[in-house]
């Protein structure tokens, strides 16, 4: 599942350093206009009904339907252009009542072809819905936003120490790649981010037919889903977060929490690894986790090639790792993969679950788009599938996540703290901590985003919705599940799975029933309920243990 290919980090780390202090730099933007204004007539985007068709390609279900709807680029300037946004649904097959809506996180991960590969996952929500997903904008078939051919050359620039040495350098390839993103991108790159899509999710609910939005997200999709209920919440039907994101904390302090979140995640691999002998870093567990880094420093040193035009860096690695330990079923083919890479120099086990990585070569089997479909992009319309830009998913993650953080650090405050960054991220995790810099030093040079997440998102005023935090989740720690719920407010109601895993519903067989229960028929655990780990009685009990 693409939630479970979320970048969205790990364990929260109550940060005091100084460093991370100048991403709290800069005023943000205002949130809203004022209500007294004249609002923007939206008629014709509210009458629009979707003509549901057999989905196109080989590889999608036969009883998978997509459609489209098509919402302004601009909600401030209505007819200055619009967007279409892609659509998929399995049809219900018991007495319908709707819709429900998936968002299976990222940001930046497609609905549509996620729903075609593993929505059998969720053909129990068919006994009373339409399960409906979509590709965000910016996203999959919805004008997805690229950084071009060369943008891993600049997102690697941190890949050994001669970027951090010469700062005023690495800002300057920073800025370059700012500045590629948003030529390769089109219009839609300023008009990117949860709010938006929020309104755009709006839209999709009444094309559907639904007086109120039934809503499943899943780790970025939990904010998604956080801001629709802030922005529209007397449209709130029966929603669930599961695996919830933080809606506070800056990106420099999430950078630094995933960076502990993913090393956790890799040391409980190379607990279970180090007892195989097959594991290629050897059965002595302290001298498995130093070995782990030298291959990582090695490929940065010297990447493995992969055809005449790309090479595979350790930060490369790094990406495919972050992805492979959401969960614990990806273990023994990650550890398959590392063997091959390790002993053979043979990358395609690794790339296998580096796709969403930045920086990394073009997918086997991707086209090039041809000036038509370029044109077809930037105007709006969907994109055929086999021209989604190969470096889609960590583009549109990195536009998103920037357009919804309003810090900015100016380059004078980044040249004099680079070196302490880099320090405070390699304590966070030898393994991830360059990598999650990365990440946060990509905002560099684009727009300041919005405060409305950190700033308006709090005590909602909607029906009750449930929560879902697993105890060990590498990606979305519990702590941010409590933390989220105590800013929506008495609305929000807690499940506390108690299992492993980024996310819950489809590792948990006691969290798929509470809720599908609450789905379905709107039976809502009592707060304070809980699910057992796995292999423990599956009902689920009441009150906490915390």
């Amino acid at each position: 599942m693409l939630a479970k290919l979320s970048t969205r980090l790990a364990v929260r780390r109550c940060a005091g350093t100084g460093f991370l202090a100048l991403a709290l730099l800069g005023a943000g933007l205002p949130a809203t206009a004022s209500t007294a204004r004249p609002q923007p007539d939206l008629t014709r985007f509210y009458r629009q009904k979707p003509a549901w068709t057999a989905c196109r390609g080989s590889d999608m279900p036969k009883d998978l339907q997509c459609a489209k709807v098509t919402v302004p680029l601009d909600y401030a300037r209505p007819r200055a252009g619009t967007l279409d946004i892609a659509l998929a649904r399995y049809r219900a097959t018991g007495k319908s009542q709707g819709s429900v809506v998936l968002n299976f996180g990222g940001p930046g991960g497609q609905g549509v072809s996620e729903l075609g590969t593993d929505g059998r996952e969720f053909l129990d929500l068919t006994n009373g819905y339409d399960v409906v997903t979509f590709d965000p904008r910016g996203v999959g078939r919805s004008s997805p936003v690229s950084c071009g051919d060369g943008a891993g050359a600049v997102a690697g620039a941190t890949d050994d120490t001669a970027g951090i040495d010469h700062p005023q350098a690495l800002l300057g390839q920073l800025k370059k790649a700012a500045d590629q993103c948003a030529r390769y991108s089109g219009p839609v790159l300023s008009h990117i981010g949860t709010v938006n899509a929020s309104r755009d999710l709006d839209v999709i609910r009444q094309a559907l037919g639904d007086k109120k939005l039934n809503y499943l997200g899943f780790s970025y999709g939990t904010r998604l889903g956080a801001v629709y209920a802030a922005q529209f919440p007397h449209k709130v039907g029966r929603f669930v977060l599961d695996g919830v994101d933080t809606l506070t904390e800056p990106l420099s302090e999430q950078g630094v929490a995933g960076a502990e979140g993913q090393q956790t995640a890799l040391d409980d691999f190379l607990d279970w690894c180090t007892t195989d002998i097959a594991c290629p870093f050897g059965q002595d567990r302290r001298a498995a986790g130093d070995r782990v880094v030298r291959l990582v420093r090695s490929l940065d040193a010297n990447p493995v090639p992969i055809d005449p035009a790309d090479k595979f860096s350790g930060q490369d690695l790094v990406g495919a790792l972050g992805q492979a330990l959401y969960s614990k079923r990806s273990w023994p083919s990650l550890e398959r993969a590392l063997a091959s890479l390790a002993q053979d120099g043979d990358t395609r086990g690794v790339l296998n679950f580096a796709s969403g990585g930045a920086g990394l070569p073009a997918l086997p089997g991707r086209a090039r788009p041809t000036a038509a479909h370029k044109e077809q992009r930037k105007g709006g319309g969907l994109v055929d599938p086999q021209y989604i830009p190969a470096d889609n998913l960590p583009a549109a993650l990195m536009a998103i996540d920037c357009a919804d953080d309003p810090d900015r650090p100016d380059a004078a405050r980044l040249t004099k703290d680079l070196k302490n960054l880099l320090a405070t991220y390699e304590q966070a995790s030898p393994v991830f901590g360059r990598y999650r810099l990365t990440e946060l030093l990509m905002c560099y040079g684009r727009p300041r985003g919005t405060d409305f997440i950190r700033d308006r998102v709090k005590n909602v005023d909607t029906a009750r919705m449930l929560l879902v935090g697993t105890r060990g989740d590498p990606a979305t720690p519990y702590q941010w599940t409590v933390e989220t719920a105590a800013r929506l407010g008495s609305s929000a109601v807690v499940l506390d799975n108690k299992g492993d895993g980024h996310t819950g519903y489809t590792s948990s067989a006691c969290v798929h029933r509470e809720v599908d229960d609450f789905l379905l028929y709107g039976s809502l655990p009592p707060g304070g309920s809980s699910c057992p780990a796995d292999g423990k009685d599956w009902s689920a009990t009441t009150g906490s243990d915390d």
